[in-house]
């Protein structure tokens, strides 16, 4: 899984354009979200092929500014402070998350400095 990072004209129907543009690709949003900063929309989302989501995208006159592997995790959420146990052994380990949001199968998606050790801490936390 991909997440691939898009920064927007703040417009109303861009996001729309950019939704139909991946779909005509017939590529499935498996996640993300949007926000506005600076005059400009930053939109991250989930693709099971990012590259492919990029060459749609790039086709039709969006920049895609990353296309990056994910950490995907799923939270007990049963079990209040998950979220902050979770990110502190990321923390205690060094490293960053640069972007987080959820999926549509409500699993945690985190872009992370170090990807090779998120996933190495992710399994641990697992057994």
């Amino acid at each position: 899984m991909h997440d691939v990072a898009i920064s927007l004209d703040h417009q109303p129907g861009n996001l729309a354009t950019m939704g139909e543009v991946v779909g005509r690709a017939g590529l499935n949003l498996e996640g993300g979200g949007c926000f506005h900063a600076g005059g400009r929309g930053i939109a991250h989302f989930l693709f099971d092929d990012g590259f492919a989501a990029q060459r749609a995208l790039e086709a039709a006159g969006f920049e895609v500014t990353a296309v990056r592997e994910v950490l995907i995790h799923r939270l007990n959420q049963g079990r209040p402070g998950e979220l902050g146990r979770f990110c502190r052994m990321l923390a205690e380990a060094g490293i960053n998350i640069d972007v987080m949001y959820s999926d549509h199968d409500h699993r945690l998606v985190l872009v992370v400095d170090d990807l090779q050790r998120g996933r190495i801490l992710e399994e641990q936390w697992r057994r």
